[in-house]
C-alpha cells in the first residue's frame, strides 16, 4: 500500500511539473538498457513505468482533485506494455535521444520480426558438410575454397512474420543480429493534445507549403462560387484589371497604364531596341580586338630585321 501511495505521489508530481510527454512501447527492453535511457534523458525528462491500471487510477484521481482534464488523453493511451516519458525539453530532441538508445539483438524463435531480414551473398565460413542445412531453407550456395558461399542475397524473414527455428539457427550460425530493440515512441502528448510522432518531422517549409496549398484551394473555391474572401480578393482585383485593360485597348477609353500598353502595341520596335542598347558597345570592342592583335604581330615582324632568305 505504501508503494502505491509513493507511486501515486510521484506520478502526480510529474503531472504538476511537466506539460509534455511521450507514450513509449517497451517490449524487449532490458533493465540495463532502460538505465542508459534514463541517464541520457536527464535532467529535464523523467521515465515512468508501471502497471496501466495503477497509472490510470492515479490520473483519474488527479483530474478529480485538480479539475485539470487535459491529462485524460494520456490515460486513454495506456494500453499494453507501455510507459510514459515526461519532459520539458524540445520534443524532437528528446525523441531522437529515445531512439538513439537501441541495442542489436538476435532473432529468437517465435519472435515477430520488426523488419525484413536479408542474408547477404558471400562466404559463410561454414564447412561443406552443412550444405544440406541451406538446402532446407532453399538458399542457393556453392563451395568456394573449402567453405559454403551464398550465391545471392536471400530474403529470409519478412517484417511481421514469426521467426522459425531454422531461420533463427541460421542467423545464429552466421553471427547476424538482425534486430535492434529500444523504446518505441507511439504517441506524443503536448498540453492536452495527442498526436502521432511523425508530426515532429515536419519542418517550417512543410507547414508553409501546406498552408499555401490551403489558401490556393480556398481562393479557387471562392472564385468558382463568386463569393469574395481574403484569399480570392487579390485574384479578383487582377482579373478586373485585365478586363478593364482589354476594354481600353479595344476602345478609345484610356488611362495611364493602358497608354503604355497601347504605345508598346503601336511601336514594338522602339521597346525592343531599348533592351540591347546598354550592351551594344561589347560587340564593337570584341570586333576591334583582332585588328589590334594583327597590328602588334606586324610590328614584331618589322623589328626582327631579317627573313629566311637573308
Amino acid at each position: 500500500m505504501e508503494k502505491k501511495m509513493k507511486y501515486d505521489q510521484k506520478l502526480c508530481s510529474f503531472m504538476d511539473k511537466y506539460t509534455k510527454a511521450f507514450i513509449v512501447h517497451a517490449d524487449n527492453v532490458g533493465s540495463n538498457q532502460m538505465m542508459m535511457i534514463r541517464k541520457g534523458l536527464r535532467p529535464n525528462s523523467e521515465v515512468l513505468m508501471g502497471k496501466n491500471t495503477m497509472m490510470k487510477r492515479s490520473i483519474r484521481e488527479y483530474i478529480k482533485r485538480t479539475g485539470n482534464e487535459e491529462w485524460q488523453g494520456l490515460a486513454d493511451l495506456l494500453v499494453g506494455n507501455v510507459g510514459v516519458i515526461f519532459t520539458q525539453d524540445d520534443l524532437s530532441a528528446v525523441r531522437d535521444v529515445i531512439l538513439s538508445h537501441k541495442v542489436p539483438a538476435p532473432a529468437r524463435v517465435g519472435s515477430v520480426a520488426p523488419v525484413d531480414v536479408i542474408v547477404p551473398a558471400g562466404g559463410t565460413g561454414m564447412d561443406p558438410s552443412q550444405t544440406s542445412f541451406f538446402q532446407v531453407l532453399n538458399i542457393p550456395t556453392k563451395i568456394n575454397k573449402g567453405t559454403v558461399e551464398i550465391v545471392s542475397d536471400v530474403h529470409l524473414v519478412k517484417a511481421g512474420e514469426k521467426v522459425g527455428t531454422s531461420e533463427a539457427t541460421l542467423l545464429s550460425k552466421l553471427k547476424i543480429n538482425p534486430f535492434s530493440y529500444g523504446l518505441a515512441v507511439q504517441k506524443v502528448y503536448d498540453n492536452g493534445s495527442v498526436y502521432d510522432p511523425k508530426i515532429l518531422d515536419l519542418k517550417d517549409e512543410d507547414l508553409l507549403k501546406a498552408f499555401m496549398a490551403g489558401v490556393s484551394n480556398i481562393a479557387a473555391l471562392s472564385l468558382a462560387a463568386n463569393y469574395p474572401t481574403m484569399a480570392s480578393i487579390p485574384h479578383s482585383i487582377i482579373n478586373g484589371y485585365k478586363n478593364v485593360l482589354a476594354i481600353a485597348i479595344g476602345t478609345e477609353y484610356t488611362f495611364p497604364l493602358a497608354d503604355k500598353v497601347k504605345e508598346a502595341m503601336k511601336n514594338p520596335g522602339a521597346f525592343a531596341a531599348a533592351a540591347p542598347a546598354a550592351g551594344g558597345s561589347a560587340p564593337a570592342a570584341a570586333a576591334a580586338a583582332p585588328k589590334v592583335e594583327a597590328k602588334v604581330e606586324e610590328e614584331e615582324e618589322e623589328e626582327m630585321g631579317f627573313s629566311l632568305f637573308d
